[in-house]
């Protein structure tokens, strides 16, 4: 299956989607840094991101653009508890392949991966 890495800055919410995503027999790995995700994703790769927008030093909006930058070919999928239009589109235009909004509903979230993963 993929290797998938999870960006939010509340270790929990990392774990759930960790959780869920393993049950369907992804490998997944969770941070709470920016840069820690960054060097991950430019030293060990991934097959997907799952990235908060709301972060501590940096947006998820930031850090798409910067593993985009490093892994063109990483599929990303943004997650929001506070969704606008503007963060959707910005998101989108700089690669984002799908918006997840929380509080995560686990049959979503699978279905959003799994659809990403097959593109």
């Amino acid at each position: 299956m993929a290797n998938i890495l999870v960006l939010d800055d509340v270790l929990d919410a990392g774990n759930l989607i960790k959780r869920i995503l393993e049950r369907k027999g992804h490998k997944v790995i969770p941070f709470t840094e920016e840069e820690d995700a960054i060097s991950h994703v430019e030293n060990s790769g991934a097959d997907l991101a799952i990235l908060d927008i709301k972060l501590k030093k940096m947006s998820g909006v930031e850090v798409l653009e910067e593993m985009k930058k490093r892994s063109p070919e990483l599929r990303v999928i943004m997650l929001t508890g506070y969704p606008t239009i503007e963060t959707a589109r910005e998101s989108l235009r700089l690669g984002a392949s799908e918006y997840c909004v929380k509080p995560i509903d686990k049959d979503e979230l699978e279905d959003k991966v799994e659809k990403v993963l097959a593109t």
